[in-house]
């Protein structure tokens, strides 16, 4: 049976594949994203890999099948996180698939997709052409009867972030929320070569897509309640939040409190600096002013770019930049093939602790100088006249500066705000960040009445 066009334009975003299963990601649409894939990227052999949920090994099945008719190989890793996926591309030299929707709800499903290297396939660089491939009902060109071979990486994923973040001095007491995503299947692999150093306290290992505890989504603050109380509970150093693949991470402080990705950002900048001085450091348009302003002050030379995974890796190629962060808890090296990982991240941060005596909130506070409304979500029923609401009221004003690189940015000495439609969801994202918290909350709230106001 075709697939509706229609249907395939809706699921394919700007970097990634993502809908309801299954109505409109099913096994049909894997494996004719899986001969296209192959047939855009020129690829004899690609390599799976897939996370828990419910409908993700039928999909990744179906994927390697029609990856198969194409003509190519398939090596299937089996159940893993996103970043573990870009590690196995990077080892083995492949492209890459992994099927996940991140933090969507469970009736969510989806693909990322990679060339050989972990380089990105997004709108730009692939996606595009694999999705008229689709559309269109093309079958593929390839010989078929290609292979399907198993290859566990999660051992040498694991040794492999160790050697890149080695932790080192006082033991620490962490608390782990994997959300029952698959932090619950790379964490154990990751702080058993920890030993001693580290007293893990687990929340939610349990594989499972239904996410019965909560949503895998440490952007929103509802999700971290647990981390934050089990922290208090045990008295631990530092608690640690994942999502649903796994790529993004979250601190919580010894105090409870969540730490500003921005701020992790910075401290992972000040690390990767000290080892590569002078170095290109990304961070997209919504991270803190407090990024590039420290960045700067280390000797580095700070590069903004705008939001999502495909277009920070490609501007970290393009700069050679040593490292990437976005606000929503995405982080890159370049010696992790330009990918992000948020264990990599956590690592940092439990490296950072480690070799210092100070408590987590106080090794923070350097790098949280303004305070930020964190990111705030409207459905609205007309975005473009909610966009276009809140730039007629904030970009006239004196001293003010507009761009559109991603969204609507509105910078001032005092405030900066950015409003942008998701990439992923039918939502409309605010983010503001004031020199003090009257400023920002004052600005916050003006723009939200804008946005809301008569128009949900």
């Amino acid at each position: 049976m075709a697939l509706d066009p229609g249907t395939v334009h809706a699921v394919f975003k700007a970097y990634d594949v993502r809908g309801t299963v299954p109505d409109q990601v099913d096994e049909e649409l894997a494996a004719a994203t899986g001969a296209a894939f192959v047939e855009v990227v020129g690829a004899r052999e690609v390599v799976v890999g897939y996370d828990m949920r419910p409908s993700s090994p039928g999909l990744a099945g179906a994927f390697a099948d029609g990856a198969n008719r194409a003509g190519a190989d398939v090596t299937l890793i089996g159940l893993a996180s996103t970043d573990q996926l870009y590690f196995a591309s990077g080892l083995l030299g492949l492209p890459g698939a992994m099927f996940t929707a991140s933090h969507n709800p469970a009736q969510y499903n989806g693909i990322k997709l990679c060339r050989a290297g972990a380089q990105p396939v997004g709108t730009d660089t692939g996606l595009t052409a694999i999705r008229d491939l689709v559309a269109a009902g093309h079958a593929p060109s390839g010989s078929g009867g290609g292979s399907i071979t198993e290859h566990d990486v999660l051992e040498a994923y694991a040794a492999h972030l160790i050697s890149l973040s080695p932790v080192t001095g006082r033991p620490l007491k962490v608390v782990v929320d994997a959300g029952n995503g698959m932090a619950g299947h790379t964490a154990p692999a990751v702080f058993a070569r920890l030993g001693t150093q580290v007293e893990l306290v687990p929340l939610y290992f349990e594989l499972d897509g239904t996410f019965p505890h909560h949503e895998a989504n440490p952007i929103d603050p509802s999700t971290l309640v647990d981390l934050q109380r089990t922290v208090l509970e045990v008295g631990a150093d530092i608690g640690l939040a994942f999502d649903g693949d796994a790529d993004r991470c979250f601190l919580v402080d010894e105090r409870g409190a969540a730490v500003s990705p921005s701020a992790l950002t910075a401290l992972i900048a000040e690390r990767e600096l000290a080892r590569h001085p002078g170095s290109v450091v990304i961070h997209n348009l919504i991270t803190s002013r407090a990024v590039p302003e420290i960045v700067t002050e280390l000797g580095g030379r700070p590069v903004r770019t705008r939001v999502g995974h495909s277009y920070i890796k490609a501007t970290m190629a393009e700069t050679d930049a040593v490292f990437g962060g976005e606000h929503s808890g995405h982080f890159y090296f370049r010696d992790f093939w330009r990918a992000d990982s948020g264990m990599l991240a956590a690592l940092h941060a439990l490296a950072a602790l480690a070799g210092g005596d100070r408590p987590l909130s106080a090794l923070m506070a350097r790098y949280d100088r303004y305070p930020l409304s964190g990111e705030i979500n409207s459905t609205v029923a007309d975005p473009a006249a909610a966009v276009a609401a809140v730039e007629g009221a904030f970009a006239g004003r004196p001293g003010a500066t507009t761009d559109h690189l991603d969204g609507l940015t509105i910078s001032h000495a005092d405030w900066q705000l950015n409003l942008r439609m998701s990439n992923t969801e039918p939502l409309l994202r605010l983010n503001v960040e004031g020199a003090d918290h009257r400023t920002m909350t004052a600005t916050r709230d003006e723009a939200l009445a804008l946005i809301r106001g008569g128009n949900r």
